[in-house]
C-alpha cells in the first residue's frame, strides 16, 4: 500500500517518479529551516522542492521561492539575502486553519464581540 501511495500520490512527499528523477539527475542544492530540500540539474536548467511533510507552497520562505522561480541565481544557502529589521519571519499560509486571522466580531472567536451596531429585523417588528 505504501508502495502504491508514494507512486501515485505527491501531496504526502515525493512520488516514486520524483525520487528516481532527483536521484538519477539532481543536485542538492540547500536545505531550508522547515527542512525542505531543494535541488537543480547539473545543467541548472529546472530547480524543485522535496517537501518535508505536506506538500504546501506557502510554507516555502521568499529566499528560496525567489531562487525556485529564477528570480536569482545564487541560492540563499550560498548567498542569503539581507533583510530588513522591519521585515517580520516568514509564516506559512493558515488560511482554514484554527491559527487563521478573525477580525473583532468574527463569529470564528472563540468569543465573539456583542455588536451593538444594528439591529437584527425580526417579523414581529412590522406590526
Amino acid at each position: 500500500m505504501n508502495f502504491l501511495l508514494r507512486l501515485l500520490t505527491w501531496w504526502n512527499g515525493q512520488t516514486l517518479g520524483t525520487q528516481i528523477f532527483t536521484a538519477r539527475r539532481g543536485v542538492k542544492v540547500g536545505e531550508d529551516d522547515q527542512g525542505n530540500f531543494f535541488y537543480q540539474t547539473r545543467d541548472g536548467k529546472r530547480r524543485w522542492v522535496i517537501y518535508n511533510g505536506e506538500s504546501e507552497a506557502s510554507r516555502i520562505s521568499p529566499d528560496w521561492h525567489g531562487w525556485l522561480h529564477f528570480t536569482w541565481d545564487e541560492p540563499p544557502a550560498k548567498a542569503a539575502l539581507t533583510h530588513r529589521a522591519w521585515e517580520k519571519p516568514h509564516q506559512e499560509n493558515r488560511t482554514g486553519t484554527p491559527l487563521a486571522y478573525a477580525p473583532t466580531g468574527s463569529l470564528r472567536r472563540p468569543h465573539p464581540t456583542e455588536r451593538r451596531d444594528y439591529e437584527a429585523w425580526s417579523p414581529e417588528q412590522e406590526a
